[in-house]
């Protein structure tokens, strides 16, 4: 082999050799932004149902009230 060839066999090794340490490195990474979309969905549904909760017990002590004033009269 002529020395420029064996520079592009070097070369193209050590592409080959970045480029399968930069894989290997970023193998976890759509695993790791997968489980924090999974917690601030999770959150968020937390908040929803405390929300939802208030509400309806505001509404359900509302509608009572006006039911007893309603059968009062």
């Amino acid at each position: 082999m002529t020395e420029s060839t064996d520079a592009s066999v070097v070369e193209h090794d050590a592409s080959n050799h970045a480029r399968a340490t930069r894989l290997t490195g970023d193998r976890g990474e759509g695993v790791i932004s997968a489980a924090i979309a999974v917690l601030i969905m999770a959150f968020l549904g937390a908040l929803m149902w405390v929300g939802f909760r208030r509400i309806w017990e505001g509404a359900e002590q509302n509608t009572e009230t006006k039911v007893q004033q309603i059968g009062g009269d």
